[in-house]
């Protein structure tokens, strides 16, 4: 029998860290267990915990729903033996690969609609397909990405492909190629018909992208940055977020509007220090962040073309992922490494350019908050003219 540890309630306040930067960050599920690899969407994180099996230990996925309080806490989602791990989430489907045996990783799906009762799916189901490893996937909608190995059954030389599989009925999968070239297609991501990877078939690192609508014949190019490499590609609408290498160790963070193919990606922080591994979610970009000598999760408002600080810990903070204004990542503030999670709130993550009149906090929406500030206000202040009133 597997087991894995969750931490007292006690032990769980220890954890939590002070508020930082006007947010307080908050372990998903505490564990004395390693907690790696989050990701996020509509409320539900998922990551691979290292958890023990007989006199062994092994990668199995959980999850948990901050937005049902009801739902299991945590929620298994992958509880096998061998290795389960790289989860990713859409809405209430789970993907990841499983080490079915060595040297072959295969693709699953599990539906957590039902959070007591989740279901699986194996999604690389077809002919031929067991040989080799399927790892790296992505999930949006209906449609889950993933790198399939070839080998050359002549040469037995090895590369990376995208393959894809529509998943609107996950127990009969079609699968299909987005990006099966010569050389490596690696690091998928996907949104809606979009689908985007990094591809060295230049010699160098640069970003692929195929639109899908069309599966028997995926409409694909190459968005190359000169000269550069370009790898770790997020997608969502017609934002296309990477990092760039300028060499040295000093990678940047690029916005690309997909919908103006003629402009060129711009820099969202262009220091001597590395930041990676972007994800985004609307109008948010998050990456992790080296420039104070650790690692730390950063964010970038597209709308107001404003960075922010998220997290200040002086341990590291890596592997960030968002979903509209909840930002989770692996935190190593305790140790073994938990997942730990913020709720971006503020001008910061403002979805407006300029807060409307009584928008006293700076969100972009008139809530009960300006209202009762507003009322404080009316209560405390009889200064005239009313401009001497601090708001």
């Amino acid at each position: 029998m597997k087991t894995a540890v969750w931490l007292s309630a006690a032990a769980a306040a220890a954890l939590m860290p002070a508020a930082a930067l006007g947010w307080e960050a908050q372990p998903v599920y505490p564990s004395g267990q390693m907690q790696q690899s989050p990701d996020v969407d509509n409320g539900l994180v998922v990551w691979q915990q290292y958890v023990q099996f007989g006199s062994s230990w092994d990668w199995d996925i959980f999850a948990r729903d901050l937005l049902d309080a009801a739902a299991p806490v945590p929620i298994e989602a992958a509880w096998l033996e061998n290795d389960q791990q790289a989860p990713a989430v859409w809405n209430r489907s789970i993907v990841w690969q499983h080490a079915y045996a060595p040297d072959d990783w295969d693709i699953y799906l599990t539906d957590v609609s039902n959070p007591d009762e989740p279901v699986w799916y194996l999604l690389n189901a077809q002919p031929g397909q067991y040989e080799n490893n399927q790892i790296a996937p992505a999930i949006h909608g209906n449609t889950v990405v993933w790198q399939h190995e070839y080998i050359d059954p002549v040469t037995q030389e090895a590369d990376w492909d995208i393959w894809a599989a529509d998943v609107t009925d996950p127990a009969a999968p079609s699968v299909f190629y987005p990006a099966s070239f010569w050389k490596n297609q690696q690091a998928p991501a996907v949104w809606r018909n979009t689908v985007v990877w990094q591809d060295d078939d230049a010699g160098r690192w640069d970003i692929g992208i195929a639109d899908i609508w069309l599966k028997n014949d995926p409409q694909d190019r190459l968005y190359a940055y000169p000269e550069l490499n370009q790898q770790t590609p997020a997608v969502w609408d017609n934002w296309l977020v990477f990092a760039v290498d300028y060499g040295g160790g000093d990678f940047d963070i690029h916005a690309a509007d997909l919908s103006k193919p003629d402009q060129p990606s711009y820099a969202l922080v262009d220091l001597p220090s590395v930041q990676i591994n972007p994800d985004i979610s609307g109008h948010l970009v998050v990456w992790q962040d080296n420039r104070n000598g650790n690692w730390d999760i950063y964010g970038y408002n597209l709308i107001t073309r404003q960075e922010f600080a998220i997290t200040d810990d002086p341990a590291d903070q890596i592997h960030p992922a968002v979903s509209g204004t909840l930002v989770v990542w692996e935190d190593y503030r305790v140790s073994p490494s938990n997942i730990y999670y913020v709720w971006l709130e503020g001008p910061a993550a403002a979805d407006c350019p300029e807060p409307p009149e009584g928008d006293l906090d700076g969100d972009c929406r008139i809530s009960l908050t300006d209202f009762v500030r507003l009322a404080e206000n009316w209560m405390l202040c009889a200064r005239v003219p009313a401009s001497a009133c601090d708001l």
